[in-house]
């Protein structure tokens, strides 16, 4: 799938040395329920998540690379989009995103969400998407809201992580709010 500046494309084993590179940034994953992962780690975690290319039953995975067209990141995967599928029966898919450092602040993010949403809406048939995501994170709220997804749910103190208690913001959209 190609936006007008990213191609958006299943991670593949190939993708491994780039992967690492932002699942091992400490900002990268800042507000993600992970820890930052080693080039080995992140090698383990890619054969985990990789075998799923459709979503076909409740808590199927579906990662697609995140890779500039243009410019000094052409041809890098800078980051990825999960589509995880909540729930079939009820068309409900879980969106998320990850983008190296370097890599943000250029629309990336925003250009490859609403291509993701598209996909899920449009080709996927979604019903509603829901995206949650650590209260501190300014920057995806925003996205979120940028998206047209709205804020559902503010739940307080709600997950241990990372070595404190941290809030979950859920945003959602339903395909007849687009």
């Amino acid at each position: 799938m190609e936006t007008e500046r990213l191609l958006l494309r299943p991670l593949s084993p190939d993708d491994a040395e780039d992967h690492a590179r932002y699942q091992g940034d400490a900002e990268a994953v800042r507000y993600l329920r992970w820890p930052v992962r080693t080039p080995e780690e992140s090698r383990a975690h890619l054969a985990l998540r990789l075998p799923s290319d459709r979503l076909a039953a409740d808590g199927d995975v579906v990662v697609l690379a995140i890779v500039p067209r243009s410019g000094p990141l052409t041809g890098r995967v800078v980051g990825d989009l999960t589509l995880i599928a909540s729930s079939v029966e009820q068309a409900g898919i879980e969106i998320g995103w990850v983008l190296h450092p370097e890599a943000q602040g250029q629309g990336f993010a925003t250009e490859s969400a609403r291509a993701l949403l598209d996909l899920a809406f449009d080709r996927l048939g979604a019903h509603r998407i829901v995206a949650q995501l650590d209260a501190r994170n300014t920057a995806s709220a925003r996205l979120c809201e940028r998206l047209g997804l709205r804020l559902e749910a503010h739940h307080l103190d709600d997950e241990y992580c990372k070595g404190e208690w941290t809030s979950t913001l859920v945003y959602a959209l339903l395909a007849r709010e687009r």
